[in-house]
């Protein structure tokens, strides 16, 4: 019989399953601490629970750590971890060391439904959702322990759900992974150190503005209707001006940010028609443009476009109070840059 993992669970699911084998409640919370904040990878680690309850706990679960099974670093320092995930699938997760910060870019589905023209993720096709675990435990496994005499890696301190998959597509496992995160029994974490990226799926989206505090990332990548449609299947079933007068309702002023996403291309959305249906978009929304270089992935006809033209674009952005910044490009020698991720 194959064990449940432990991880992904809330404190109450670890408190029924004490319960449940016979052992006090109070087993269920030492089992959050030993999981969540103290890293336990087996029942052997948690000391202060009995040698016949971790006997029983052993019998039908596991804690469901799992190392990546291969990673490859960037010549920037960014690494890209390969995990293991049910049904013989692999997804991957990425490393971003920033000065005194590390930001993991987290997958919440072997490939993606979303079919975007421009990304290798939904060239794959969707494969699988991700559980709760699978989610978790790249987070919990990342950095991994130093080997003897290396120097440890920065500890991380944000999580972007922008790796392979749509995370609102996943939305169940996310925002349990969410709470988790958050919660003062799992790692504690403010939700302003946490970012999901979507496409704009509806009604998925108001549950996360709704639920959570967290940040959201918008991908628009142009704000021309057809255009986007034709780049972005996503656009027929939730328009980006129904995305946006959504996004109008809620208060991004103060410590909960807006990010919209636009990857730039040559020729195609690069333009100052294209600066001005962009700025005619957000209108009043409080927000900031994150203008991204595209990273060619093989049989797409689209190229970056010029740094000249993203400087042109970010400053027409600027002078009109939108605050735009351009993204600097990580771990594209190593596949592991934005719209690359494909395993």
């Amino acid at each position: 019989m194959e064990k449940m993992p432990l991880i992904g669970m809330t404190e109450k699911e670890l408190q029924d399953v004490a319960v449940s084998l016979g052992m006090p409640k109070f087993t269920g919370k030492q089992l959050a601490q030993w999981i969540y904040e103290k890293r336990a990878t087996s029942f052997e680690e948690m000391a202060n629970i009995s040698k016949r309850n971790k006997a029983l706990l052993d019998e039908q679960y596991c804690v469901g750590r799992h190392a990546p099974a291969k990673s490859s670093k960037s010549s920037d320092g960014t690494v890209k971890y390969i995990f293991n995930v049910a049904g013989g699938r692999q997804i991957e997760s990425v490393y971003i060391p920033d000065r005194d910060r590390a930001t993991l870019c987290v997958s919440s589905q072997a490939g993606c439904k979303m079919n975007c023209y421009f990304c290798a993720t939904g060239k794959m096709g969707f494969k699988s959702q991700l559980t709760a675990a699978e989610i978790i435990n790249q987070i919990l496994s990342i950095p991994p322990a130093p080997e003897k005499g290396a120097t440890p890696m920065t500890p991380l301190t944000n999580i972007v759900f922008m790796g392979m998959g749509e995370p609102l597509d996943n939305f169940g496992a996310v925002k349990r992974v969410i709470e988790i995160l958050t919660a003062s029994w799992g790692l504690a974490w403010s939700p302003k150190r946490i970012t999901v990226s979507t496409v704009g799926k509806l009604p998925e989206l108001k549950d996360l503005l709704d639920k959570t505090q967290v940040h959201v990332a918008i991908s628009v990548h142009t704000a021309d209707v057809r255009e986007r449609a034709a780049m972005m299947p996503a656009q027929k079933a939730f328009p980006i001006q129904s995305v946006m007068k959504l996004l109008s309702g809620y208060d991004f002023s103060h410590q909960r940010r807006l990010s919209l996403e636009y990857i730039m291309w040559k020729g195609v959305n690069d333009d100052v028609a294209h600066a001005n249906m962009l700025i005619k978009l957000i209108g009043d929304i409080d927000c900031r443009v994150n203008l991204i270089r595209y990273h060619a992935i093989p049989g797409i006809d689209l190229q970056p476009c010029s740094e000249e033209r993203m400087v042109m674009f970010r400053n027409i952005l600027n002078q009109h109070g939108i605050t735009a910044t351009i993204r600097a490009s990580r771990g594209e020698d190593i596949e592991a840059a934005c719209g690359m991720l494909a395993k």
